[in-house]
């Protein structure tokens, strides 16, 4: 597949692009070349290639998760500057 100068010029109008036709021609060498080389990219046999997703092999570093205890209301309440009825004391923030 060619990309034209005329191909081009319809993507630069889209795109709201001011292309002289020297950057034109150069921009549909440089876009030809791309589709060539993945024209020979999809000529490559790949039946026996396995799907990956990522080149290097992947393991979860994470630590296994389980559940811990949790603090009690009153060890929680005791680290806050105020507590009243179960629940935390705060300033008012509108007058």
């Amino acid at each position: 597949m060619k990309i034209t100068k005329e191909e081009i010029a319809h993507v630069a109008l889209l795109a709201r692009l001011e292309m002289s036709a020297e950057e034109m021609e150069e921009i549909a060498g440089q876009l030809n070349n791309i589709l060539e080389y993945v024209d020979k990219l999809n000529r490559l046999d790949t039946a026996e290639v396995p799907p990956t997703t990522h080149v290097l092999p992947l393991q979860n570093v994470f630590r296994e998760d389980r559940p811990l205890p949790c603090l009690t209301p009153e060890a929680v309440q005791a680290n806050a500057p105020e507590a009243e009825d179960g629940m935390f004391r705060i300033p008012p923030v509108i007058e």
